[in-house]
């Protein structure tokens, strides 16, 4: 029998004996093995392609591709939700020639699931990374703090428009198909795409942010509802009660409160012309500036927090 340590499928190299000799003390045993790295010689593209494929990859694991099949079950549950009022709408037109849902109110009417998707996926954007500590790893190569944190607002960002766009499309072809009398309503249908494009930054800046500031997905989904809870409460409260002292341009701030009352006063009904969703009307004049002005500014407050906290979190 040998004394020599097995060789293993590479082979050793330059083995070493376990003793000098059959009565000499032990010493150090140095085998190299070949396990199989391969050298890149391949392009480095560097910093532009990089922060893309890291929005990719994050869009792709917040509609639940590359993961388990349970963590695809949520986030397409909620799509099909979010499409359902679009397929009766058209079946109303093909059947009573009526339209059953307008374009610039449906992410209103449909923000119960827009807040559920918002809450239940943005912490997955962010709270894994905290948790397991691997933004150093990610910092180490050409992506930047600004690259990181702009990849996952995005990944965030297209996925909240795609919630809205698709279902906002498929009824737009549907009324273009059924040949409802008059024009089509192409203008609304563009105001809603524009309205679709504010939701999506807005609520996906405020999301992440919120997402940001704890590395467990749990409390992160909790922190999100409860926004989204507070906001909208606190805004319907406020409106009635101003509306029932008949003060209606106080109300009319009070329903900015909400996000998505503020989106929809900034972009479809500030800029399009179009009816408000709210139950009341928004303020108007300097009211239109201020709901861009104020949408823009949470947007902007979002980022700063954002990259506050990540630089605090890649300092450690």
């Amino acid at each position: 029998m040998s004394d020599l340590p097995a060789s293993p499928p590479g082979g050793p190299v330059n083995p070493v004996p376990h003793g000098s000799g059959p009565r000499g003390p032990a010493g150090p045993v140095g085998v190299i093995h070949d396990i199989g790295y391969r050298h890149y010689d391949g392009p480095r593209l560097g910093r532009g392609p990089a922060t893309v494929a890291l929005a990719v990859h994050t869009l792709r694991g917040v509609f639940g591709l590359g993961r388990p099949a349970r963590s695809k079950i949520i986030p397409f549950a909620l799509f099909g939700i979010m499409m359902l009022p679009a397929v009766v709408s058209i079946a109303v037109m093909a059947m009573v020639q009526q339209r059953a849902m307008e374009y610039t109110p449906y992410a209103t009417i449909m923000q119960p699931v827009l807040a559920i998707f918002l809450a239940s996926q943005s912490p997955y954007a962010v709270a894994p990374d905290l948790r397991f500590r691997v933004l150093p790893l990610y910092l180490s190569r050409p992506v930047g703090l600004w690259d990181y944190v702009g990849a996952k607002l995005a990944a965030m960002a297209v996925a909240m428009f795609t919630l809205l766009a698709v279902p906002l499309t498929v009824l737009y072809v549907g009324e273009l198909l059924v040949d409802m009398p008059g024009p089509p309503q192409t203008s609304e249908y563009l105001a809603g795409m524009a309205g679709a494009v504010g939701y999506a930054v807005l609520l996906a800046s405020l999301g992440v942010a919120i997402a940001s500031f704890t590395p467990r997905r749990g409390l992160g989904v909790a922190s999100v509802i409860a926004l989204y809870l507070l906001a909208s409460g606190v805004s319907t409260v406020v409106a009635a009660v101003m509306e029932s002292v008949n003060d209606y341009a106080a109300a009319g701030w009070a329903w900015l409160i909400n996000p998505f009352f503020l989106v929809d006063a900034a972009i479809p009904v500030g800029l399009f012309g179009t009816e408000p969703a709210a139950p009341g009307a928004y303020p108007t004049g300097v009211g239109v500036a201020a709901a861009i002005v104020l949408m823009l500014a949470l947007i902007a407050l979002s980022m700063v927090a954002l990259i506050a906290r990540y630089r605090k979190a890649a300092s450690r």
